[in-house]
């Protein structure tokens, strides 16, 4: 009898931890996955390989998933499904395009304006001309910040400037975008006081919504809206690890 106890309260553990019972809720449950660089070989984690992504994009196609940008949150349907990519790095505009329009998809960038600026690492990045270039019937871009600061090691001031001179680049480039924000290394401050600081910034910029990691399946609509989750896609995910994660998003045992 105790034995058929504990099973029933993990099996409840997992359904809420996880949000299983989203299954019941499909119209409010949205997934958004994260992705960095494509390359042909994969050889590290932030770096999937061209013949890994057609796979997952080739699955979700066929499971019918339907791709959403964050501008239309408002028309969620049984499998709706966010894919971003962080950065701008020009293996994105090399690889994306066309497996977008192959498997009928879309996709949103997050920008760090400084990156497009001046350079990452040695990492050929695109250029501003590249990002107007896009297809809007595939791409929407949206807000990476600036400098690409940790948001845990800088105050809501600094927080601020950095996030109006991201904006403001970009409509000095003519580029349209979302007023969504990927916080950058997916962080914020824990604490509560800082926490709210930080949000107020972003409310009062007119950031709509804001996305950490979390490695969770979203409910939406929330009452959250600077904390939605996204699932890490990893350069060794396998396609079953793939498939796994648009169910529970990521377990440490996978």
């Amino acid at each position: 009898m105790i034995s058929i106890v504990i099973l029933f309260l993990i099996l409840i553990f997992l359904t809420v931890y996880f949000r299983l019972y989203l299954f019941v809720f499909p119209k409010n449950r949205l997934i958004i996955l994260m992705y960095h660089q494509i390359e042909k070989e994969s050889h590290e984690d932030l770096t999937v390989s061209l013949k890994s992504l057609e796979q997952q994009f080739e699955y979700l196609n066929k499971k019918n998933y339907t791709s959403k940008f964050f501008s239309e949150l408002n028309t969620l349907g049984k499998k709706s499904i966010i894919l971003t990519f962080d950065d701008g790095y020009k293996n994105n505009l090399d690889y994306l395009p066309s497996l977008l329009e192959k498997y009928d998809l879309k996709a949103t960038i997050f920008i760090p304006t400084k990156f497009i600026q001046e350079g990452y690492k040695d990492y050929p990045m695109m250029s501003f001309e590249d990002i107007r270039s896009l297809n809007k019937k595939h791409f929407e871009i949206a807000l990476h910040s600036h400098n690409h600061q940790n948001f845990r090691d800088i105050s809501a001031d600094s927080i601020k400037t950095d996030l109006e001179t991201n904006m403001q680049i970009l409509n000095n480039e003519g580029i349209n975008y979302s007023k969504v924000l990927a916080y950058p290394y997916g962080k914020y401050p824990k604490k509560t006081v800082e926490k709210k600081k930080i949000f107020s910034v972003l409310k009062n910029l007119g950031i709509e919504f804001a996305v950490r990691i979390g490695n969770k399946v979203n409910y939406f609509p929330t009452n959250q809206p600077y904390e939605l989750c996204r699932i890490d896609i990893k350069g060794k995910d396998s396609l079953l690890k793939f498939k796994l994660k648009l169910i529970f998003g990521r377990l440490k045992l996978f």
